[in-house]
């Protein structure tokens, strides 16, 4: 087991943000009562860009070991805010259900290359944190991979990481790209956010990774150039605490309507897998898809469709979670401006998943990728991109008691 070393900050200026990020920390965690017992608080602030040695941080994922700590990755971006450069994979715990957190980490070094996509989940056997995130060189982006332009070594590859001490320490990055990545896929990302440890049915104890890819456009259209039309979903699962992966179903109309993207999936009460997706400027009218897997993520029942009770969303990531309890909602967190990354908020489903209601507006903020966690029995977190100014200036977290999602 290789153990995290402490971070060496790079010398930067800290942002604007970072003085509206500690208000609004200030605001979120309560003063010390006189009594010995401290009032829950309602939320904090892991992650403030410009502070730690980082630029940037984005892309959120949480999720709550077996000793009860939360985990909240994100990647560190050093250069700027851009997906391209020198971008580490962090973590911060806390003890206390994510009212404070501890010191910053590093989980996967950049050293000049990206790495980023975090998909971390418990395996319900061992206990274990199995992390899965992605890879590219520093020196080539998003879209020259998908033209083409990238050789092997620089194109997207999947790494996985484990760790048996509650998050404290991680093993060296190991490369499973050749089981995990099909021969033509050129872009390549896992979820981002929290992935999937199935508890019941034929298949529990499986990990599940939704992920997405990209394809070149077939030989002699006239779409060349236009690569973003040709995404797909598709899942990676393990059924050994993720020593060995395979790849699930894999979504590859690639038509153009319906473009499935970054990608989280929630288990049902029976077992069967909700996933929900990104449309990635498909033509269909909506910007979430969703389907159902009743294998463990193999295949699906029937093709990504819209879900048109949530389009509020505009075209961004956004987190899907079942509450633990008899009759528990089905939870998802997103922004709520159709046109803009912008006030986060809440919805829940009593159908599993067939429809949408919104059940809370958490702040009307710019607000961009989300990922959810129960905190217990009475609490969700929500962990989230947001700011004033700007739309990534710190990642925030906030308790919601599920009594306000109750409707």
């Amino acid at each position: 087991m290789t153990s995290l070393w402490k971070h060496r900050p790079h010398r930067r200026p800290v942002l604007a943000g970072g003085l509206a990020a500690a208000a609004l920390a200030a605001l979120l965690l309560p003063a010390a009562p006189a009594s010995a017992a401290a009032a829950p608080c309602t939320g904090s602030v892991p992650y403030t860009s410009g502070e730690g040695g980082y630029d940037t941080y984005r892309i959120p994922a949480v999720v709550k070991t077996r000793a009860g700590t939360l985990l909240a990755f994100a990647e560190g971006r050093v250069g700027g805010a851009g997906d391209t450069g020198n971008i580490d994979v962090v973590v911060k715990r806390s003890r206390d259900g994510g009212c404070t957190w501890g010191e910053l980490s590093v989980v996967a070094a950049g050293g000049g290359d990206t790495r980023g996509n975090p998909a971390p989940v418990i395996d319900p056997r061992t206990g274990r944190i199995v992390l899965l995130t992605s890879y590219n060189s520093g020196a080539v982006t998003e879209a020259q991979i998908m033209r083409g332009e990238a050789t092997p070594e620089q194109s997207r590859r999947v790494f996985v990481q484990t760790s048996r001490d509650d998050g404290r320490s991680f093993s060296a990055p190991r490369d499973i790209t050749a089981d995990t990545k099909k021969q033509g896929w050129r872009w390549y990302a896992t979820g981002p956010g929290h992935a999937v440890a199935l508890t019941h049915g034929r298949y529990a104890g499986r990990l599940v990774v939704p992920s997405n890819h990209s394809v070149a456009p077939p030989a002699g259209s006239a779409d060349t150039g236009a690569e973003a039309k040709y995404y797909g979903a598709h899942s990676l699962y393990s059924d050994d605490g993720g020593r060995t992966w395979r790849i699930g179903f894999v979504d590859d109309s690639y038509d153009g309507a319906i473009n499935s993207n970054e990608s989280l999936a929630a288990e049902l009460p029976d077992g069967t897998l909700y996933f929900t997706s990104r449309d990635q400027n498909g033509t269909t009218p909506g910007n979430r898809l969703d389907a159902y897997s009743r294998d463990g993520g193999r295949t699906l029942t029937r093709p990504y469709a819209v879900q048109p009770t949530l389009n509020d969303v505009p075209v961004v990531q956004a987190s899907v979670l079942q509450l633990a309890g008899r009759k528990a909602p089905l939870v998802f967190s997103g922004p709520s401006v159709p046109t803009a990354r912008q006030a986060m908020a809440v919805w829940t489903s009593q159908d599993r998943g067939a429809t949408f209601t919104k059940a809370l507006t958490v702040s009307p903020d710019r607000a961009a990728y989300s990922d959810l966690v129960q905190v217990d029995g009475g609490t969700v977190g929500l962990l989230y991109e947001t700011g004033v100014a700007g739309t990534y200036e710190r990642i925030a977290f906030r308790r919601i008691p599920v009594d306000e999602l109750r409707g």
